[in-house]
């Protein structure tokens, strides 16, 4: 017997096979059409490019694995959280999707949280922007004819399980990121949806994600030659969906992702909101279980912008950091460029090189602008700290772990090992698949859930301890001086003084 996952991100959908015994069979991956930007700010992305790449990546799965394909019963299903589809009561698509980055809903934000004072004790979060529940408060002011059309709010991956299934549903992870989830309780909030103009019959059914959803519809499993009955699981939002894949479900458990952007995540037995540190405090994928995460919006991204305006590779960047890398110096680095999550929640905030000088070459700037993450990421552990949660070992996941230096920087400044996974894939692909095989077959998914076998262990730098401290002490100064300065410069008595 074999299990299926299905990844949907926003630039592709990538299909991955596993045995019973876990071990990866096969993978095969399609593109979406990349999003588009109508105004600045938004974000937006046509549901039905998802569909079409989920066929496309499955069909050349089964091109490459047909045995192993035909010999699926269940599958499982990942990905990208927070956005907006909106169907008809016919299930057709009024809109085009409104994507997690897309930052439109400020006012709107502030909206629900003065119509619902204890907004953020039931959601557990923070209305942020990136939220789905804001989006559709958006569309209710600005695209009121629309929104009073609206039969069905869905999630990627709740979309693409309707025209797999027939089946609209929604577990718990994906559920908790749209503000509309009552997260201790595990339920759809009658609050939490009235603020928005809506209430449980726009919302899909909830299960968990090791859970079984629905069966998959009969004419799609000839097309992939599978017989009998195909269950399909709950699944889960792409962080816990990778958790899953990395095996970080049991409490204290975690990862610290260096992608585009930056997660540290880690599991707990228990809901454990800290909405003045801007902690995202979702459900997990498996039952009685909840996670917290510190998300950064620039991490890798950081040196990439970096690589444009000095027109060098990244890794060339990195290198040349690590290769004259001597301990903190005086350039420190915020790594704001797209505003900032954790701890800030300040969509306005923006990046910020201080103490540059004629001595200053891109490869101390590279070293900078890693510290900066670093210490963003210190910033998350921290509040996460202040939550009651305890760190035990990090897996590193992500493009920038494979910088020694970065990972170093960041056991560091965590104080904590950070372990590198032997080769393979432990992304949500992985995870969906494992949550597929627990809907199936009635597994315990902590059985299921193992982590990985460890290629590496990198300890924090002892020796460096102190005066990474003391740095982080000056970043962490930096900001509100900056915000404090900005905001004067906006003054419009300034402003008048100016003329």
């Amino acid at each position: 017997m074999t299990y299926l996952g299905i990844d949907i991100g926003t630039s592709g959908v990538k299909a991955f096979l596993i045995g019973s015994d876990g071990h990866p069979l096969g993978e095969a991956s399609a593109r979406a059409v990349e999003p588009v930007r109508p105004h600045p700010g938004w974000s937006e992305q046509n549901p039905a490019d998802w569909w079409t790449a989920t066929l496309e990546a499955i069909d050349r799965l089964g091109a490459a694995h047909p045995a192993e394909l035909a010999a699926v019963r269940g599958i499982g299903l990942s990905g990208h959280m927070h956005g907006a589809t909106l169907l008809h009561k016919d299930e057709q698509v009024l809109r085009p999707y409104i994507l997690w980055n897309d930052g439109r809903a400020a006012d709107e934000c502030a909206e629900m949280e003065r119509a619902l004072p204890n907004l953020r004790d039931i959601a557990g979060n923070i209305a942020m922007p990136g939220f789905t529940a804001p989006k559709i408060a958006w569309v209710r002011k600005h695209e009121p004819e629309i929104f009073e059309r609206i039969a069905r709010v869905l999630l990627p991956k709740a979309y693409v399980r309707l025209l797999l299934t027939g089946e609209a549903v929604e577990e718990m992870s994906d559920a908790a990121g749209t503000l509309w989830l009552d997260v201790g309780r595990r339920d759809w909030s009658d609050e939490l949806l009235a603020v928005t103009g809506l209430d449980r019959s726009h919302m899909p059914r909830l299960v968990e994600g090791s859970a079984p959803a629905g069966a998959l519809k009969r004419d799609l499993a000839a097309r992939w030659g599978m017989s009998g009955t195909v269950v399909v699981a709950g699944g889960a939002g792409d962080n816990a969906a990778a958790a899953c894949g990395i095996g970080a479900v049991r409490p204290g458990e975690g990862f610290v992702s260096l992608g585009t952007s930056g997660v540290l995540f880690v599991s707990n037995d228990r809901f454990r909101p800290n909405t003045r540190g801007a902690v995202h405090a979702f459900c997990h994928a498996i039952p009685a279980t909840w996670h917290q995460m510190g998300v950064i919006l620039s991490a890798t991204d950081s040196l990439n912008w970096l690589s444009r305006i000095t027109g060098q590779d990244p890794a060339a960047l990195s290198g040349a950091a690590e290769a004259g890398f001597r301990g903190p110096g005086e350039e420190i680095f915020l790594p704001y460029l797209s505003g900032e999550r954790t701890p800030h929640n300040n969509a306005g905030a923006r990046g910020t090189f201080v103490g540059l000088s004629h001595s200053t070459d891109p490869a101390l700037m590279a070293q900078a602008v890693m510290e900066g993450v670093a210490f963003a990421f210190r910033d998350c552990k921290r509040v996460l700290n202040d939550a009651g949660t305890a760190l035990g070992r990090l897996i590193a996941v992500g493009g920038g772990s494979k910088s020694e230096l970065w990972l170093r920087l960041i056991a560091t400044n965590l104080d904590t090992e950070i372990a590198l996974p032997a080769d393979g894939d432990f992304g949500g692909a992985l995870g969906a698949a494992r949550l597929g095989l627990c809907a199936a077959e009635g597994a315990d998914p902590l059985s299921v859930m193992t982590m990985p076998a460890i290629r590496r262990v990198i300890a924090p730098d002892r020796a460096l301890s102190q005066a990474y401290s003391d740095q982080y002490a000056r970043y962490r100064a930096l900001y509100p001086a900056i915000e404090d300065a900005r905001e004067r410069a906006s003054d419009p008595a300034i402003e008048e003084a100016r003329k």
